[in-house]
Parts: structure tokens; C-alpha cells; sequence
């Protein structure tokens, strides 16, 4: 369905996004009103309420009456007491076009980040945009701030924590725009970053996802990601991480995947795969999607001048990662990697597990070393389900299994 006929969602603050203490909140203050209005009643004599209670319902009934025998033009008792029904003019149906693209700001406990990141949004070159946050039932005034100060902001709620992924999913689902833009609510994007992007998609018709180049928000030099690679061994990595920027990776080139961080995507193409996985909840759905994007065809780009400053683990953390990458990382090859990759790259997959068993092992007495042992144990026990997904992918395949196995990196 084209973006022009597609329904727009209402944008407004409706009910069944508000969090659940707000929603109490309303409940308690309703209650006060009520009891105020008892005790109003119970100074009145009952006698009094009832015979005015008799007359207006029969006023009531009189009005009505008199209204529907206006409405069937068959009114006959003093009609020069009425005046006639105006006639309603109404103006024509305008078309809304819809922004080119919806940046979407997932949050959760963001309250300090999130004047950073909106304020760098207002300041962007590039206009034609909406702005979509989602907040993940955070306790901290993540809510009240966004009303507050930036009531141009679409904003949505959840009423319990959902997760980085269906939060995501879930505004891409009330989104508008051509093209989807995830931007990490911990991060600071460069004036030109939008115009960045869009310049890269109009230029690569065959790109579904156009990633940005993460630098650390202390460090402004030294680059978090140039877009997101996957081994042989089936480990995901950062291109470029750690590295200082000078320069080395500011040519648009091909990459495997994007950091949903601060990525965008072909909203068909989002819609027609699905989305992010819902089981990963969070990390590594992002190169999920890329794997299954490319088995489909399509292709993913970085944009080297589209600069984004990201403070790490604002809202998650090692522990958290821990786990997610451990359990994740089964699952994505699990559910993505051709047959014949597997039959050739299996002795690389099982070393690389092997591998990060072992370290953990060595260091079981830390938090995060525990978390990747109980992250790999919950992805092997997740195995069946992954396996009925890919008898769902797989057949879908749109590539040779030699343009995959080109892209990963040894």
C-alpha cells in the first residue's frame, strides 16, 4: 500500500498510551471529585431531586420529540416558533503528505539524555521529518519532559516495559514517513546528519538500511561503529570500533548491517519482514534484520558524513549485553545462515562459542562472564522456536548463497 493511501494514525496523546502511574494518578484525583459531589448531594432534600429529576426527564422527552420530527420534516405544532436547518457547507478534503522521515527515539529512564538528542533534532538542516518517541514505562520524568518542552513531538507510551525491540516495533507501526530513523535517546546527531542520510538514500534505490557513523559522545574522535559487519564464525562486529577517525572510512560503501542506534530503513521493506525480531527484546536485532534483509535482496550502506555522538550503555548495560549477545548470536545464525555457509563455516561457529565459553568460565565470578553463560544456555534452549522461523525464511531466499557469504568478513 502506497504511503498516500495508508491511514494516518492519531498522533495524539490517547488514553492507552499513558503510563500506568499517570493513569492512577487521574483515577485518585476522579475519586476526590466524586466524594466532593457526594457530599454536595447529601445536603439536598431527596424530595427536591426527585420532582426535578421527573421534570427534565420530561422536558427531555419533549425536546426529543420535537427534534426527530424536525429531522423527518414532519413537524406541524407552531412550526414560524423554529427556524429552519442551515444548510453545512464543508471545505474539500485536503491530501496531508507525509514526511520523507519519522525519527523514532526509543527511551527508557532517558530523563537526563533526552534534552540532548531533541534539542540536536530541532537543529537539523534537513526539515522534512517527524519526530516519534516511545517511552518504555520509565520511572524516572522522561514523560512530563517531552510534554513539557517539546510538544511538537509525537509521543507514545507504554504502560508496561516492553523492550528496546517491540518498542521499536510498535512506533515504526504509527510512523508516516518513506524511510524509519532510529536514533538511541543517549546520543547527539551533527546539524547536516538528516541531509546526510537522505543524500545516501536517494542515491541507492537498492539500500533498505543507511547507516550512520557512531563516534563516542566523550571522545569525539574515536569511532564507536561504521556499520555492523558479521564474521564467518557468526559473531557481529563494529567496524572501525575503538579506531580513531581519520578519515579511513569516510567513502559510502557497502556494509553488512546498521546499528539501530542511529540507522535508517525502508519502511516496505521494515513492514514486509516484520520488523525486528520480538523475541530478541534487545541487541543484535539490528543485524538480525540486516541478514534477513539481504537474503531478500537488499543492500546496506553507510553514510560516512552522517556523524552521530553516542554515549555507551546509557540504557542498557554489560550485564544486560551480556546475556542479550550471548542468547542472540545463537539465534540469528540459527535462523539466517544458508545450509551450505553452515556446512562450510561450522568448525568456525562452534570454535567461536567455544571460545567465548571458555573466557567466561575463567572469569565465571563476574556478573557479565555469568550472564553470557546463562545468554548461550537460554539461546540453545531457544533453538526449536528459531528453527520453525527459518523453515519460514530460508525458502524466501532472493540471493545466491555466494553474494551472502561475500559480505562476511574473516
Amino acid at each position: 500500500m502506497s504511503d498516500e493511501l495508508k491511514p494516518k494514525p492519531d498522533g495524539s496523546k490517547s488514553e492507552q498510551h499513558k503510563p500506568a502511574a499517570r493513569r492512577k494518578a487521574q483515577i485518585e484525583q476522579g475519586k476526590r471529585r466524586l466524594a466532593e459531589n457526594d457530599n454536595q448531594v447529601q445536603n439536598v432534600n431527596p424530595l427536591t431531586l426527585d420532582e426535578t429529576y421527573s421534570e427534565l426527564r420530561e422536558d427531555n422527552r419533549v425536546v426529543m420529540r420535537h427534534s426527530i420530527a424536525l429531522n423527518l420534516d414532519s413537524f406541524r405544532a407552531a412550526p414560524e416558533a423554529f427556524d429552519p436547518r442551515p444548510q453545512r457547507s464543508y471545505p474539500d478534503l485536503q491530501e496531508v503528505a507525509a514526511p520523507f522521515l519519522s525519527v523514532i527515539v526509543p527511551n527508557f529512564n532517558g530523563e537526563r539524555h533526552l534534552p540532548v538528542v531533541l534539542t540536536a533534532l530541532r537543529a537539523q538542516s534537513f526539515r522534512d521529518f517527524e519526530v516519534i518517541v516511545i517511552d518504555d514505562a520509565s520511572t524516572d520524568l522522561s514523560v512530563a519532559l517531552v510534554e513539557r518542552d517539546y510538544p511538537e513531538i509525537r509521543l507514545l507510551a507504554n504502560r508496561q516495559n516492553e523492550g528496546f525491540v517491540r518498542s521499536c516495533n510498535t512506533a515504526v507501526d504509527a510512523a508516516h514517513g518513506r524511510f524509519v530513523v532510529l536514533l538511541n535517546n543517549d546520543t547527539e546527531p551533527e546539524p547536516q546528519w538528516l541531509e546526510e542520510l537522505v543524500k545516501v538514500i536517494v542515491t541507492n534505490p537498492q539500500a533498505a538500511i543507511v547507516a550512520s557513523k557512531m563516534l563516542l559522545f566523550d571522545r569525539r574522535d574515536t569511532l564507536h561503529t561504521a556499520g555492523d559487519m558479521l564474521g564467518v564464525d557468526g559473531i557481529p562486529r563494529n567496524r572501525g570500533v575503538w579506531e580513531v577517525d581519520r578519515g579511513q572510512y569516510d567513502q559510502m560503501t557497502r556494509i553488512f548491517s546498521g546499528c539501530g542506534g542511529a540507522t535508517a530503513y525502508r519502511r516496505d521493506v521494515w513492514q514486509a519482514l516484520g520488523g525486528f525480531d520480538d523475541d530478541f527484546w534487545m541487541y543484535l536485532e539490528d543485524v538480525d534484520f540486516g541478514v534477513r534483509a539481504g537474503l531478500l535482496g537488499w543492500q546496506a550502506v553507510l553514510a560516512p558524513q552522517a556523524r552521530v555522538y553516542h554515549h555507551l550503555s546509557a540504557s542498557g548495560g554489560d550485564v544486560l549485553a551480556s546475556y542479550y549477545v550471548g542468547r542472540n548470536t545463537l539465534w540469528t545464525i540459527t535462523k539466517n545462515m544458508p545450509r551450505s555457509l553452515l556446512r562450510r563455516y561450522w568448525r568456525h561457529i562452534l570454535a567461536a562459542q567455544l571460545r567465548i565459553t571458555v573466557d567466561a568460565l575463567q572469569n565465571i565470578r563476574g556478573a557479565a562472564a555469568q550472564a553470557r553463560l546463562r545468554g548461550q544456555l537460554a539461546g540453545i534452549l531457544g533453538l526449536p522456536r528459531q528453527l520453525l522461523k527459518r523453515r519460514a525464511i530460508q525458502p524466501r531466499r532472493q540471493i545466491e548463497d555466494e553474494e551472502l557469504e561475500a559480505v562476511l568478513v574473516r
